[in-house]
């Protein structure tokens, strides 16, 4: 990475300002429910403290719009850290003003303090200049950890950094483009790419930049359908982008003249409602019945995906290929997710692009089983995109 890092920081003493990615989910009682996140954000928490220095965490919380939300303050994560870190989080009554400013000025080496939720401002996604000065105020260096949200260019992403004379990118930002970068810019061949969900507006700009770098190419999900009607086959009440069927059918001819090994599911498992619990049937694509929707893959398709996925050396997954909230209809997911598993154990190189496809791993109990799991959903889709991220853009070249 040809940006400043953590370890080329001389910390002590310094106070230092890191932009985390502390968006969990909560119940209704304000439990986090996964702490992933927050636990990612250690190593570089850690090395802030271990060097003598006194970390200022930030970080937004849902989507309060500019609001004060009580559901959205992030009381619960300051306990979750200190449980982890066993040692006490002092916590901000907010993320600017005169009090903040107190709490910031009174740190001493080894102290942690957590401000409130960024996004009760709404100046914080305006990348207002004003906040983003105050948000730096009485701090000494400028980490940025928080891959999730290093695709918006937001105050505390982007704004904050011209206001310090060094800004790097902590532990969790260096993995994420190791690994994602490797995957994409230095593959180990063959290399194949997974892409599933909804549609393909989402994924166009990943599937013209990918076609460049893989071998094989699967798409699967709701997104397979309008291929599928592309080639004129009848869908029935699948998922459809209408207005993206030419697109469907270019992209086809695109890797078709590129030799790109590109695989649509052969069969699909299909039902008259959306629902777990509909009457479902095994059927080849090229004869779905009218007043059904595909909503998994086939047997026949699990075999052929498996396959090419377990000879694969470079793996980026994107996804899921069916339903998996529905436990009638993620055999298919799980099977992707298995054949991924394997071929990591083999010595691949598996990446997995956040969002869906992580929740998916970690309902199958399989979090441990990929070289690594993306904690940014929509980052890691525009970094697959090739687009350049605001929030490493903004940090300090070597």
């Amino acid at each position: 990475m040809a940006k400043l890092t953590i370890n080329q920081l001389d910390l002590k003493g310094r106070k230092v300002l890191i932009r985390c990615d502390f968006n969990v989910p909560l119940n209704e009682n304000q439990e986090i429910t996964d702490d992933r996140r927050i636990k990612a954000s250690l190593p570089t928490i850690k090395k802030v403290l271990q060097d003598g220095g006194a970390p200022v965490l930030c970080s937004h919380l849902g989507r309060p719009n500019g609001q004060v939300k009580d559901e959205m303050r992030l009381a619960p994560v300051a306990k979750r850290l200190e449980e982890l870190l066993g040692q006490k989080v002092i916590m901000a009554p907010d993320c600017i003003g005169s009090r903040v400013d107190s709490l910031k000025a009174g740190l001493q080496p080894g102290d942690i303090l957590l401000l409130e939720n960024l996004r009760f401002h709404k100046e914080e996604t305006d990348n207002d200049a004003d906040f983003a000065k105050q948000l730096a105020s009485g701090t000494d260096l400028y980490i940025n950890d928080a891959f999730g949200t290093a695709h918006r260019a937001h105050a505390s992403t982007e704004g904050v950094t011209h206001h310090f004379d060094k800004c790097a990118g902590g532990y969790l930002i260096e993995k994420e483009i190791r690994f994602l970068g490797g995957a994409v810019e230095n593959p180990q061949r063959p290399m194949t790419a997974i892409l599933g969900g909804a549609k393909i507006s989402g994924k166009i700009d990943v599937i013209k930049n990918l076609f460049d770098k893989v071998d094989t190419l699967i798409v699967g999900g709701g997104m397979a359908y309008t291929f599928y009607k592309a080639k004129g086959y009848e869908i029935g009440t699948s998922l459809l982008e209408e207005d993206k069927i030419e697109l469907a059918a270019e992209i086809m001819k695109e890797a078709e003249a590129k030799k790109v090994n590109f695989l649509l599911p052969i069969d699909v498992i299909v039902a008259e409602k959306f629902d777990n619990d509909s009457p479902a049937r095994i059927v080849p694509v090229d004869q779905m019945p009218a007043g059904f929707m595909g909503l998994d893959i086939g047997p026949a398709s699990i075999e052929k995906f498996s396959a090419e996925i377990e000879k694969s050396k470079t793996i980026v997954w994107n996804g899921p290929v069916g339903v998996f909230e529905m436990p009638n209809f993620a055999k298919g997911t799980r099977a992707a997710a298995e054949a991924i598993a394997k071929a990591t154990k083999a010595g691949a190189v598996s990446v997995v692009g956040g969002g869906d496809s992580a929740a998916a791993i970690s309902q199958f109990g399989m979090d441990e089983q990929f070289s690594h799991i993306s904690t940014g959903g929509g980052a890691s889709l525009e970094f697959l995109e090739g687009k350049t991220l605001p929030g490493i853009a903004a940090l300090t070249d070597v």
